[in-house]
């Protein structure tokens, strides 16, 4: 055991002091050390119920011969940091978290973690601190909300309060409705209800293998994430007895399962960043090109908000994980392993129930392909990403003039004053990793022009990326960004812009010579942000392409 480093021998006698000084016994000093890192907060819908799950944790690790130790790591939300400054640090967070955990981890000789997450950047920064360290890792996602209710329908947090203020703005709805729409959209504890970024990253973490069969959809505060979270602290000490390392789980095969169910899912962009940084710290390459040969290749079998109608609490009912890798039994791998103990074959053999309205069949599906794709052309040399499972199949060639902003918040106010109209293609850069800095999500644009009734009329392309709450025309991760001289920091008011999805192009219309010109007269611009962490951050961080990662491991 690694915490050995720690409580064994006549030198470590203050070390075990120390540790004496907490409570611990000399009986579970013998024990494996499992540290909880928790992500607990008030401040956030997903992570308010967490101590119940700590403590279901705790009494599985206890139950099977191990010690837990809980340990704090912070997590934003990024519904409330939305549009504003709070958004330059969200990404960022990502790295922060991982970062934490190694140090924590490392410091204190911990023999195993069970990493307790739920919302957006913090389940990726857990994934990518268990690679890091290699030491025997489960995660335990929190889980979604349940849907709102309001006179008879069902509510969603991004549909039902974003787009809603742009509903109340065009007089579509009251001032009461909105009143009571924000009351009512989100009822409780969990993630949001749709296939936003959150839920995506628990889905495709369970198809990793990094989670227990269940864990990715079941709901927030049900009796079954309790027994889930319990049977991961049994299994912490299982995976350090068996010396199961996560890199042993998270291989390349497993990584070509987890981005064929979000292509299956159509779930949120963001997973391409993620899945990037994560496959990164196990040394493992992946590139834009391999998601989208797999997108090209996978049916759509699901179509949940913001993009369909169902909600995660849906596909749970539905059969959950283990019923969309049934439904994907010929595309996947069967041999990956998991933190179970069970392969994804096995996982597949054990499905008795699969509802087929909500996930479809392989010969029946929702589209022929993946739910995500990647452009490329003279505006997006090193690639862009668009969530085409959210664009009406009527405009998968979208051509429009140029409107140019280098903020959301000037983008914001004129798309609030109604200065967007048909056929506009709005650009929004120096938003990405290093020119944001923090790569922002559009979301608030995104959602004012779908809510205005724009969303089949209005492009949207950009350096920065999108929530998974997204829908329509939207182009994100655009690299090189416009901070790196890329060519979206070329374009000028009136230029035409092309979206091409089916052939995979996203182009400025002007001739190769017109683009050198205006390259050679681009000024370099200074950061927007020139203190603190999100300084250092932008001096760091690399292309969206690349996952915006700090910590390389794996050469160009």
């Amino acid at each position: 055991m690694k915490s050995k480093n720690i409580k064994e021998g006549v030198d470590r006698t203050p070390h075990r002091s120390l540790l004496y000084a907490t409570g611990i016994t000399k009986n579970e000093m013998k024990k494996p050390f499992i540290g909880i890192a928790s992500s607990f907060t008030d401040l956030i819908p997903g992570h308010v119920g967490m101590r119940d799950l700590e403590r279901a944790i705790e009494n599985g690790i206890y139950s099977n011969g191990g010690h837990p130790f809980v340990f704090g790591i912070p997590g934003i939300c990024d519904g409330i940091a939305m549009g504003h400054l709070g958004m330059h640090y969200s990404l960022p967070s990502r790295e922060l978290i991982a970062d934490m955990i190694e140090t924590i981890a490392e410091a204190h000789c911990l023999d195993g973690l069970v990493l307790l997450t739920n919302c957006d950047k913090i389940t990726p920064g857990m994934l990518m601190a268990s690679l890091r360290l290699n030491i025997p890792s489960i995660i335990v996602t929190a889980g979604p909300m349940l849907a709102g209710h309001y006179h008879g329908k069902r509510l969603s947090f991004v549909r039902d309060t974003f787009e809603a203020v742009a509903k109340y703005k065009i007089n579509e709805i009251t001032e009461q409705e909105l009143l009571d729409l924000e009351m009512c959209a989100c009822p409780g504890q969990g993630s949001c209800q749709g296939l936003y970024t959150a839920n995506t990253m628990a889905c495709l973490t369970e198809v990793m293998g990094m989670s227990l069969p269940g864990a990715g959809t079941a709901l927030a505060g049900s009796a079954i994430k309790k027994r889930i979270a319990f049977e991961s602290g049994v299994r912490a000490v299982d995976l350090v007895k068996e010396n199961v390392l996560p890199r042993d789980i998270a291989t390349p095969d497993a990584f070509k399962n987890a981005i064929t169910a979000d292509m299956a899912l159509g779930g949120s962009s963001n997973s391409v960043l993620h899945l990037l940084a994560i496959a990164n710290e196990a040394g493992i390459k992946l590139n834009l090109r391999l998601f989208d040969e797999i997108s090209k290749k996978t049916p759509q079998l699901a179509s949940l908000r913001p993009a369909g109608e169902y909600f995660l609490e849906d596909l749970d009912f539905a059969g959950g994980i283990p019923a969309l890798l049934y439904e994907l039994r010929t595309i996947v791998n069967h041999s990956a392993a998991t933190v179970s103990g069970s392969s994804i074959g096995q996982i597949i053999a054990g499905v008795n129930y699969v509802n087929n309205e909500v996930i479809r069949k392989i010969d029946n599906p929702y589209r022929n392909e993946g739910g995500i794709a990647v452009l490329f052309g003279n505006l997006a040399p090193n690639g862009a990403i668009i969530k085409a499972s959210g664009v009406n199949p009527d405009i998968m060639r979208f051509t429009g003039n140029a409107v140019v902003f280098d903020s959301e918040e000037t983008a914001m106010e004129s798309i609030s004053n109604g200065k967007i109209g048909q056929g506009d293609v709005v650009v929004i850069r120096y938003e990405g990793p290093k020119g944001g800095p923090g790569m922002r999500e559009m979301l608030a644009p995104t959602s004012q022009i779908v809510g205005m009734g724009l969303g089949d009329k209005v492009a949207l392309i950009t350096d920065g990326r999108f929530s998974g709450g997204t829908r329509g025309p939207c182009v994100g991760h655009i690299s090189p960004e416009a901070q790196e001289g890329g060519p979206i920091a070329l374009i000028n008011n009136g230029d035409k812009i092309e979206i091409d999805i089916s052939k995979r192009k996203l182009n400025v219309l002007l001739p190769a010579e017109e683009l050198k010109v205006r390259e050679s007269n681009l000024l370099k611009r200074g950061k927007k942000i020139d203190y603190g962490y999100l300084s250092r951050y932008s001096d760091m961080v690399s292309s969206a392409d690349e996952g915006a990662i700090i910590n390389r491991r794996i050469k160009k």
